[in-house]
């Protein structure tokens, strides 16, 4: 799962992005996590979210 979500960020937001600091690159990070955990279904859980399933699991 890692693997998938290094291979995402890498090739929908890395390459999109030109970094002029360390905090762009911290912020744009946070953006990447959250965007994947909350908004982007992942078809190896069903077609949810890993923030929906994990309300699920609960």
């Amino acid at each position: 799962m890692v693997e998938r979500y290094n291979r995402t960020v890498r090739h929908a937001w890395l390459d999109i992005h030109i970094f002029e600091t360390i905090e762009e690159v911290q912020q744009i990070a946070i953006e990447c996590l959250w965007t994947y955990n909350n908004e982007r279904p992942n078809m190896g859980i069903a077609g949810v979210t890993p923030a929906m399933k994990l309300k699920m699991a609960a």
